[in-house]
């Protein structure tokens, strides 16, 4: 049997469905997350400068480098392992360390990553996270511990995947500049099912951050936003004023549909990105199967009380941008109307006097014609009179009576041969 030709992306198919393979990890041990944003020059681009930040983590310790292309890579560092991820936006550098710190959230354990080479990274920092990973304590001794290392107010705890995990966050920023992650592990749990809750929380710290631009984006644009709304509504009421001239107004609501029509070309990508970001967080805190800790509000909760609001506030602007260049197009085919309305007018006024101007000038013709005719018919009679005053004396006539005998016959052919040519023309 002849082979089966494959199709050129076949493995690269199957493949990317165990791309970004999870960590496995074990209790104790601490994970230490950074999130770079790429330069918005490079978004979906090459991506030579992240690679080579990369190149330049890995000689420090004499690691090998990824593949040419590669958008994930793991190896060891030194005593610790490095899983480091590009994105379309943002490359992602995730250390594991196989201890836990004496200090709760030690800023020491960040120092993983040289201070230099920080200095020297291509992107800006969106977020990094200190994740301490320890053994399952007793509920009363957990929740004294969650109560020390976390704002009261707005800590979010949860048992999860069967109440194989703990999770603990407050989503804030402590004085060393990162965010805190706990994740408390009962005995017996499996440690891909560790390195999967890690992964999780990584990724939900990530996305929502990312899509949170989108937020700060719509505060960014509403001054101009608003100034367009009420433009817009000024315009749409010089359409029922008969003083306005309609090709001004068309003029002006052209303009403010080109000003809205690049903004929203401007705000497109991230406010599509900041709807995927944030289907992303909702999916990754739906997958940990939240239980509910000793009366604590969940990471769900957390997010449907200040995180969701926000983003409902991305989709309304976007929702309201379309809806104002919807308002700015039907208003624009009005005045198109109106304006079609008024040179139709102006045309039927114009032909109208083109009728009139005609017809003056047929008058006018027919008058030339007539004074033409009599024109012809005289110097045609008097040449012909030469012709025809000899025969007076043997017709024994006047001149005048052969003169006037002959002049109807002469007006009249004159008269048919001005017809006749004014016919052929």
């Amino acid at each position: 049997m002849p082979p089966i030709d494959d199709h050129p992306l076949r493995y690269k198919l199957a493949n990317e469905l165990h791309a970004r393979p999870f960590p496995t990890l074990t209790a104790p041990a601490t994970a230490v997350f950074l999130a770079l944003r790429t330069s918005i020059d490079v978004i979906g681009g090459a991506r030579d400068a992240e690679m080579a930040h990369l190149h330049d983590l890995l000689d420090r310790f004499g690691a090998h480098h990824p593949q040419p292309g590669a958008t994930h890579f793991s190896c060891a560092i030194g005593r610790h392992r490095l899983k480091w991820e590009m994105h379309a936006e943002f490359v992602t550098f995730t250390v594991f360390i196989d201890r836990l710190s004496v200090r709760p959230f030690d800023p020491a354990d960040f120092e993983v990553f040289p201070e230099d080479w920080l200095a020297r990274a291509p992107g800006k920092r969106i977020t990094s996270a200190l994740i301490r990973i320890d053994a399952m304590p007793l509920a009363e001794q957990a929740h004294e511990e969650l109560s020390n290392w976390f704002v009261p107010e707005s800590i979010a705890v949860s048992n999860v995947l069967d109440k194989s995990c703990l999770v603990a966050t407050d989503f804030r920023i402590d004085a060393a500049g990162h965010q805190r992650m706990a994740l408390f592990v009962n005995e017996g749990t499996g440690q891909r099912r560790i390195g999967r809750v890690v992964q999780r929380l990584c990724e939900i710290e990530t996305y929502k951050s990312m899509s949170m631009l989108g937020y700060f984006r719509v505060k960014a644009i509403a001054p101009q936003l608003g100034q367009l709304e009420a433009e817009v509504a000024d315009l749409m009421g010089h359409l029922r004023s008969s003083d306005e001239n309609p090709d001004q107004t068309l003029g002006r609501l052209l303009d403010l549909s080109g000003d809205l029509e690049k903004l929203i070309a401007d705000t497109s990508f991230r406010f599509g990105a900041t709807e995927a970001y944030e289907a992303i967080v909702h999916q990754r805190i739906t997958v940990l199967r939240e239980e509910r800790f000793m009366g604590r509000q969940t990471m769900g909760e957390f997010m449907s009380r200040r995180y969701d609001p926000a983003m409902r506030t991305v989709a309304s602007t976007k929702s309201r941008m379309q809806s104002l260049a919807d308002r700015a197009g039907r208003a624009g085919q009005l005045l198109r109307t109106k304006v079609e309305v008024s040179r139709s007018a102006q045309n039927q006024a114009l032909l109208e006097s083109m009728d009139r101007r005609a017809d003056l000038a047929l008058r006018l013709q027919e008058t030339v014609e007539g004074l033409s005719v009599v024109a012809i018919s005289y110097y045609a009679v008097s040449l012909l009179g030469y012709l025809v005053y000899p025969l007076a004396g043997p017709l024994g006539v006047s001149k005048g009576v052969l003169t006037a005998a002959v002049t109807v016959p002469v007006v009249l052919a004159v008269w048919w041969m001005v017809r006749r040519i004014k016919a052929r023309i």
